[in-house]
């Protein structure tokens, strides 16, 4: 599994990768994830190979990956892979190809992210550039021989955008278990959080293109005209956290905000089960992780109709999903769910964590092996290199080179010659 980032990082990709390795190596199977390395990783772990790469790129909190080493080589050697999966279209998803068409392996890729969301970390963005990362991610899924979309959303985007490949919808499972319980009430005595206050939650990476702004000033109005005691928790680090901090300044409200910073393992369920309300507002993704993990905990959630998000909330049941971007709707969402009885409160609840159980990791990753099972099957590893596979497998790399350079050099046509018109 190759991807572009992995833990310490805070992010979807990076815990999706995590649990599905988890998952697979549960079930017996062997996995080496290829990764670049990241401030504050562990010295020593077991089934990840790091590669050298930027840190911080552009001012932003990922790691950008720098030309392989030789040494991936004889680790692969060694490790003597069956499938290649990769995580992103580009930097080690370019290697993924490499590695995939100079053994004779099957390539999967999982297209797990809207990229053209994220291009202002870039310098230079431009609406040229939204469209070339749109054409390179397409042209990229038609290299492979299975994609993998988190969502129904996404796959009927990546339809209508050219994908001719066999697609097929695998969402990143929740562990249920791990997310169930946790200790809310000793996280908010350590974040001095009162044991009687209602508590607006929010857990990601704080960054841009999740919208957080709006989920801010939205949250902060509200708070602002309701008498209660109630406070805004958000766990996770990021370039928006000081435009939270400003926001609720601004309303003369800064008590009644928590941040709490990047929180991990336990600490992270707790701070999720401190919260009494989850709240989602970004408009980028491709699946609702963080809104499974946080239903495991029992938490209702109030999100923004988005890719992603339709395919687990369900407006009245387990949360409420708002159609529009407004601040006087989402306020006025808020004060509904607060005002719920206590009985029907209890039943959303308890819809919230039969949704997350039914999306177990155990049973996405069942789904995807037998994906992989059946590639395997049809492109069976060699047991032996003669001169004539050597020279076979020559001419694929030499071919993975074409089709990456050709790729590359089609996107960017297609998106000046876009552009231009």
């Amino acid at each position: 599994m190759l991807t572009n980032t992995y833990l310490p990082h805070v992010g979807g990709v990076a815990r999706s990768v995590q649990a599905f390795a988890g998952a697979y190596r549960q079930q017996g199977h062997r996995v080496l994830i290829v990764a670049p390395t990241f401030a504050g990783m562990p010295e020593r772990e077991d089934g990840v190979v790091r590669v050298p790469a930027v840190q911080n790129f552009n001012a932003s909190d990922f790691s950008v990956a720098l030309p392989i080493p030789a040494f991936l080589t004889r680790t692969l050697d060694d490790f003597e892979p069956d499938l290649v999966h990769s995580q992103h279209p580009f930097l080690l998803g370019m290697t993924a190809i490499r590695i995939a068409r100079g053994r004779g392996l099957p390539l999967v890729f999982t297209h797990h992210t809207l990229y053209e969301e994220y291009t202002h970390y870039v310098p230079g963005d431009s609406p040229a550039l939204r469209k070339f990362v749109i054409e390179l991610s397409t042209r990229y899924a038609n290299l492979c021989d299975q994609v993998l979309a988190p969502s129904e959303s996404v796959r009927q985007l990546l339809l209508k955008r050219g994908v001719t490949q066999p697609l097929e919808v695998i969402p990143t499972g929740v562990d249920f278990p791990y997310f169930s319980t946790g200790d809310g009430e000793g996280f908010r005595q350590r974040h001095g959080l009162p044991a009687d206050a209602l508590v607006i939650g929010h857990m990601g990476r704080l960054a841009p293109e999740k919208n957080l702004g709006f989920l801010a000033s939205a949250v902060a109005e509200f708070i602002a005209k309701d008498s209660r005691n109630i406070y805004f928790l958000v766990v996770g680090g990021g370039p928006s956290e000081g435009a939270i901090r400003q926001i609720f300044t601004d309303q003369g409200l800064q008590d009644k905000l928590c941040l709490a910073g990047v929180q991990k393992g336990r600490d992270l369920v707790d701070g999720l089960h401190a919260m009494d309300l989850f709240t989602f507002t970004s408009l980028s993704e491709t699946q609702g992780m963080v809104l499974t993990e946080a239903m495991a905990a029992g938490l209702p959630v109030l999100a923004l109709d988005a890719s992603g998000v339709r395919e687990v909330l369900r407006d009245g049941q387990n949360g409420r999903m708002l159609a529009s971007q407004d601040l006087h709707a989402f306020g006025l969402a808020l004060q509904q769910l607060f005002s719920l009885p206590a009985k029907s409160w209890q039943a959303m609840r308890e819809k919230a964590r039969q949704t997350a159980n039914a999306l177990s990791i155990e049973n996405t990753a069942r789904q995807a092996l037998q994906h992989y099972r059946r590639l395997i099957e049809l492109s069976p590893r060699p047991s032996h290199r003669g001169m004539e596979e050597q020279w076979e497998l020559t001419l694929k790399r030499i071919k993975a080179e074409w089709d990456i350079l050709s790729g590359l050099a089609a996107a960017a046509d297609s998106a000046l010659g876009k552009q231009e018109s």
